[in-house]
């Protein structure tokens, strides 16, 4: 009688094991393929342009994921995704400026400043000209910023935005008070692009 109370353990056990491996396995592979799926959709889904004079201004909403991504690895997705969960009402964007000719937007005939009071500007106090104005009408200023310098490699700029608190599902609209080259105050409404990555 023990040995088959025993046998029966050991087979509920390992039904039991195989069940949670399965579990983990498929909750891998549908972490795999929202990545992916985010991958080949070229990670950005929120995008708007607009241009004043000579220079374009672009913001780009990207998905948090893809930061995690770049600082994690793709090793190991369970972690990326809870860390992704953790900080749900955080966002990223992108914000860069192109001069029409391919100008270094940092020259003193564009900002009116020397070359490294600019590079000091984008790199220090833009972040108070931004703000995002959320579609419950809430405002969230900036919580800060990087200005990733590329050494004059790439016709633009750009800077990237943080904001936090704001919930997930809230599409924004972007605003920005331009004081680098005085543009007067430009917004950019961030939509989900029509082909939208399924998640």
């Amino acid at each position: 009688m023990k040995g088959g109370i025993s046998f029966l353990l050991i087979l509920f056990l390992l039904v039991s094991c195989k069940k949670q491996i399965t579990a983990d396995s498929d909750n891998e592979s549908d972490l795999a393929y929202k990545y992916f799926s985010l991958e080949k959709s070229g990670w950005k889904s929120k995008k708007n342009t607009q241009q004043a004079d000579d220079i374009y201004f672009t913001a780009t909403e990207v998905p948090l994921a893809y930061y995690i991504l770049k600082e994690k690895g793709a090793d190991n997705l369970t972690s990326i995704d809870s860390v992704e969960k953790a900080n749900s009402k955080e966002r990223i964007l992108e914000f860069e400026f192109l001069q029409d000719e391919e100008q270094d937007l940092l020259k003193e005939e564009f900002t009116g400043r020397t070359y490294e009071d600019g590079v000091k500007y984008m790199s220090f106090s833009i972040e108070n000209d931004f703000y995002v104005v959320t579609s419950k009408q809430d405002t969230i200023k900036c919580s800060g910023t990087l200005f990733e310098r590329s050494f004059k490699l790439t016709p633009y700029k750009r800077v990237l935005l943080f904001f936090s608190g704001i919930e997930p599902d809230d599409e924004i609209q972007l605003i920005y008070n331009d004081r680098l080259y005085n543009k007067g105050t430009l917004k950019f409404k961030l939509q989900e692009n029509l082909t939208k990555v399924i998640l």
